[in-house]
Formats: structure tokens, C-alpha cells, sequence
């Protein structure tokens, strides 16, 4: 019985490992993955070059400020939390630190100045099986919306965080950082501006890829190499080559909104009601 398990555990590493070798054989380049994204993620930003370098520039200086140094290539996820921006990027970090931006889309961060809301926290994030993703179940809340999106959306944990409190004296409080879709009906369409209570929502398009190539999930998948199974993931993922674990928050201070992030269509009169 012993060697009868053995042997079982032996061929689902096996399996594991030809299903990464496939995979990444599909998506093998950030070159394949920006095409992957220009044509999967229905909400995207242009970012200028010189736009781009100024994110790359501003999270090596948050990992400088971390202490953290990103060891081999691998993605990573930048997220301007500024009121003016609310906006993810995607990058290709290089060994040795050069940037390439995958895609772009419009965020929400947090919008402090009610009861339960946070500015969303600024530095980087570390992402992995320690404090483990889920799914969600698609259910409405008491307000009629359905707060991590439709049924089976990943939603992305990167753990208690301190942060200031949005409300009454300020001070500095835990809050679960939370990357996540959030209702395709009420609140995509708000992508673009800070709504949320500290979370970072992103559009349910660009959930699905960051799930299916694995983007972050570094991991996970050495977890999965090792001949565990991780139900949170999606059996038929194609995780790519390169994949990374962090997100980093910064905040460009900006003085005016910038052209290639404009803020949300207004709502129809009806919508408002």
C-alpha cells in the first residue's frame, strides 16, 4: 500500500510538471502574453513609454524601500492608487531589473471617508499559498451587489495589512488586501475611480488571465511541483514561464488626471436613482 502511494505521488508530480512544460510552451514570452492580453481583457489603458518607465522607475524604488530584490524574471502587477490614475500595470521584470509593460486596465482603490473604508496601502506585497486565494460565489449582499464578482472569479489575498482608517481618528488599522473582480453589472463600469474600501478591484476580464497564465502565482505552482494539489487553481491553467508573487501599490501624486487614464463614463440618469 505504501509503494501503491508512492507511486501515485510520483506520477502527479509527473503530471504536473507536463502540464507546466505544455503550458508553457503556449504562453512561453511576455511578448505572447501581451498579445494574450490585448485580445482577452476587454479594458485596457494605452500607456505611454515614458509613462511606463515612470512605474518601472517607482516600484524599484518601492522594492528598494522593502529591501526586497526580485530574484530572476518575472511579472509583476503595479497598481496606481492616485485618485487621478486608478490604474494596474503589468510588467516584465527582467533578472536584471528592465522593464517591459505587458497591458494596462483601470482599477478602483480604496476610497477613504466612510465608515469600513481604507486608503488603499502603498508598498509591496508578497503572494502565495500563506494566505490562500479563494473563489467567489457569485452571491448578492445586503446592498444587492455582488462584491467579488460572478461565481468562480479568483480573488487574490495578499494578507492583513496596516493602513490609516477612512474615518474617524485616522489611525492605523489591519485590513485584508484583496485583489478581486467585482460586479459586472453596478461597479465595473466605475473602474477608473477609487471606490472600494481598501481593496484593489480590477475588471473581471483581466482576473481571468492573471488566473488561467498564473501570472502571480510563482508559488503556487513550486507547491504544485512538489505534488500537492491546490484546489483554488484552475485545472486547465496555462501558467506561464516567468511568473512572479508580487503587487506593488504606489501613489504618483499627480496634479491632473493624465489623458490615457480617463475617469469613468458618467453614469445614465437612471442608473442614479
Amino acid at each position: 500500500m505504501a509503494r501503491t502511494r508512492s507511486w501515485g505521488r510520483r506520477l502527479a508530480v509527473i503530471a504536473a510538471l507536463v502540464l507546466s512544460a505544455a503550458a508553457a510552451a503556449a504562453v512561453s514570452s511576455p511578448a505572447d502574453l501581451a498579445e494574450a492580453f490585448a485580445e482577452d481583457v476587454d479594458r485596457r489603458l494605452q500607456v505611454p513609454p515614458q509613462e511606463a518607465d515612470r512605474y518601472a522607475a517607482l516600484a524599484e524604488r518601492a522594492f528598494a524601500q522593502a529591501y526586497i530584490r526580485p530574484e530572476g524574471a518575472q511579472y509583476l502587477v503595479v497598481v496606481d492608487r492616485d485618485p487621478e490614475v486608478q490604474a494596474l500595470l503589468l510588467f516584465w521584470r527582467s533578472a536584471e531589473g528592465q522593464y517591459r509593460l505587458v497591458g494596462s486596465a483601470p482599477v478602483s482603490t480604496g476610497n477613504p471617508g466612510s465608515f469600513d473604508h481604507f486608503a488603499t496601502p502603498v508598498g509591496v506585497f508578497d503572494h502565495g499559498p500563506w494566505t490562500p486565494d479563494f473563489r467567489a460565489e457569485g452571491t448578492f449582499n445586503s446592498n444587492g451587489i455582488r462584491g467579488f464578482g460572478v461565481k468562480g472569479m479568483r480573488v487574490f489575498d495578499f494578507g492583513w495589512q496596516r493602513a490609516p482608517k477612512g474615518w474617524g481618528d485616522g489611525a492605523v488599522m489591519e485590513m485584508r488586501l484583496l485583489m478581486h473582480a467585482t460586479d459586472p453589472d453596478a461597479l465595473e463600469r466605475r473602474l477608473g475611480s477609487a471606490q472600494s474600501k481598501g481593496c484593489v478591484r480590477i475588471p473581471a476580464s483581466l482576473d481571468r488571465l492573471l488566473d488561467h497564465y498564473g501570472v502571480l502565482d510563482a508559488e503556487y505552482e513550486r507547491l504544485v511541483r512538489e505534488g500537492h494539489e491546490l484546489w483554488v487553481l484552475d485545472p486547465a491553467r496555462q501558467p506561464v514561464a516567468d511568473a512572479g508573487r508580487y503587487l506593488v501599490v504606489v501613489d504618483s501624486a499627480r496634479d491632473e488626471r493624465p489623458q490615457w487614464s480617463p475617469p469613468p463614463a458618467p453614469l445614465p440618469r437612471r442608473a442614479l436613482r
